[in-house]
């Protein structure tokens, strides 16, 4: 698996409709490399505008939220330090 889609948090299913889209979101970012994203997720039978939107919207959230992880660790052995 490349890093591109290591660490991406695609959700299963489309928050409207409950479709699935999480399994075609690898081939995706695959494909979109030599071909019009547009055209991709018609060939992968995205269609609806909701479905779509999940796509686009995914962002690679785990290097957001480790920067928080790492600060409520260092707070948590600061305090734990304090109370011993």
């Amino acid at each position: 698996m490349s890093k591109s889609t290591q660490f991406v948090l695609v959700p299963v299913r489309c928050f409207t409709c409950g479709k699935m889209v999480g399994d075609k979101y690898p081939e995706y970012v695959n494909r979109i490399k030599t071909d019009d994203p547009r055209n991709v997720m018609d060939s992968l039978g995205i269609t609806r505008y909701c479905c779509r939107r999940m796509f686009v919207s995914t962002l690679e959230t785990i290097y957001q939220v480790i920067p928080y992880y790492e600060a409520l660790r260092r707070r948590k052995s600061e305090i734990q330090s304090e109370i011993e």
